[in-house]
């Protein structure tokens, strides 16, 4: 018999997603906006599926330390709490599975540490939860898939949920528009087997705090808006150069340790409302050599209120340096800064290239997985996939992103050009 508790209650559109993941389908696509519910209705479903037979099933996300904190930490024993309070589990945390009383084991992994992964994937599933598929590559998911092999009475089913990518992402290929991802020409041979269902934050409003809709997620940027709103996938700008699945694939929940930390600035001269931002970006280099965003403090300020803004993050972060672009203030920006702080140590550079140039191998460290944001930066990432590179008039953020990993990540070309 299972066991639950009345803490929680399903909305009309949870329920009618709980019905879809009981149809005939196996493969099941959860998309909307941020906090609709998404990843606690496939948690609660697993869980049943656990103790109605005796079974084995994971969840995936492209980094394990993403599954741990996120999920194992955070919302499965909250989920737990809400709807099986007084059903026990024993936690293995060498292996990272939990199991039930009937021996059910429910693991949580990533598919970031390929030692790892042969372990997780040497096991056989009766459910596989792709946590996030945003951040996950389709070579990962045909892999992960081919687990999807325990005979138990339960019929075997592939769950999947995400904040929309771009209409590029495989996830939209195969769930929306029903092709190959590798093919698109052709369809795929089971169409009625792929079911998707939008699920937004207005569906879950119920049990979100009070002005979480209103306050944060209607001030974001329109595109991510869109995105952590209105849950649409969205087709990418022309001419960027920077797209939502690049960023998303590597972001992370934290850095490790860093062995230098930057403060860049892409300093405005004037403080109207149709004043330029100035941007302010803080990152470091991490002794695995990846680069790292660790806050976007940008903004429209006056000259002293960015240069306090810039050396409290300097301060705050423990930075090394700030790197500033002086091509519009020369001395005066070094001289704004030492009057806030004189003992802060600074560095400028100067654009010698044009802002595509400049540009082009900062995002291909990203491309490569070399450069990850920690948490979500979305006037910064709004921006970076927004920004038509064919005007070679870049946004701010943009501008101080590039001295950002300029500075720590290609040094070695920097007298040939880049600053």
């Amino acid at each position: 018999m299972i066991a639950t508790t009345t803490k929680f209650e399903k909305t009309e559109t949870q329920a009618q997603a709980v019905r879809l993941m009981a149809s005939p389908a196996n493969h099941i696509l959860l998309y909307g906006g941020s906090r609709s519910g998404k990843t606690l209705i496939f948690l609660r479903s697993i869980v049943i599926r656990s103790l109605k037979e005796r079974s084995r099933h994971v969840i995936l996300r492209h980094a394990f330390n993403h599954v741990k904190q996120s999920v194992w930490h955070d919302s499965f024993p909250k989920m737990m709490s809400l709807c099986f309070s007084d059903v026990p589990y024993k936690e293995n945390r060498s292996d990272w599975f939990i199991e039930f009383p009937n021996r059910s084991q429910f693991w949580f992994g990533g598919l970031d540490d390929k030692e790892r992964t042969e372990k997780i994937l040497g096991n056989e599933y009766s459910t596989i939860f792709l946590n996030e598929i945003s951040q996950i590559g389709y070579p990962e998911y045909v892999i992960s898939k081919t687990r999807l092999a325990e005979k138990t009475r339960l019929i075997n089913k592939i769950y999947a949920d995400c904040n929309p990518p771009s209409t590029t992402h495989w996830s939209y290929k195969l769930w929306i528009e029903k092709v190959n991802p590798e093919a698109p020409e052709r369809k795929i041979s089971n169409p009625d087997k792929y079911v998707s269902m939008l699920i937004n934050p207005e569906h879950n409003i119920e049990n979100l705090p009070k002005g979480y809709i209103e306050e944060i997620l209607k001030s974001l940027p329109a595109r991510q808006r869109k995105r952590f709103l209105d849950g649409e996938f969205q087709d990418d700008i022309e001419g960027a150069l920077w797209n939502d699945s690049m960023i998303d694939k590597y972001r992370v929940d934290y850095a490790p340790d860093l062995k230098r930390i930057i403060v860049a600035i892409d300093p405005a001269v004037t403080a109207t409302k149709e004043s330029d931002e100035t941007g302010i970006l803080i990152g470091g280099l991490g002794i695995d050599n990846h680069g790292y965003v660790l806050n976007d403090a940008s903004g429209i300020f006056t000259p002293r209120k960015w240069a306090e803004r810039a050396i409290m993050n300097y301060h705050k972060y423990g930075a090394d340096r700030i790197v500033a672009e002086v091509n519009n203030g020369g001395d005066l920006v070094e001289t704004n800064l030492r009057i806030t702080d004189k003992s802060v140590a600074y560095k400028s550079v100067h654009a010698t290239r044009g802002k595509i140039i400049r540009a082009e191998p900062i995002v291909a460290l990203y491309e490569q997985g070399k450069i990850h944001h920690v948490g979500r930066l979305d006037k910064l990432e709004d921006q970076m996939t927004t920004w038509d590179a064919r005007n070679d008039k870049s946004p701010d953020r943009v501008d101080a992103l590039v001295w950002l990993f300029t500075e720590l990540m290609l040094k070695k070309n920097i007298q040939s050009g880049f600053a």
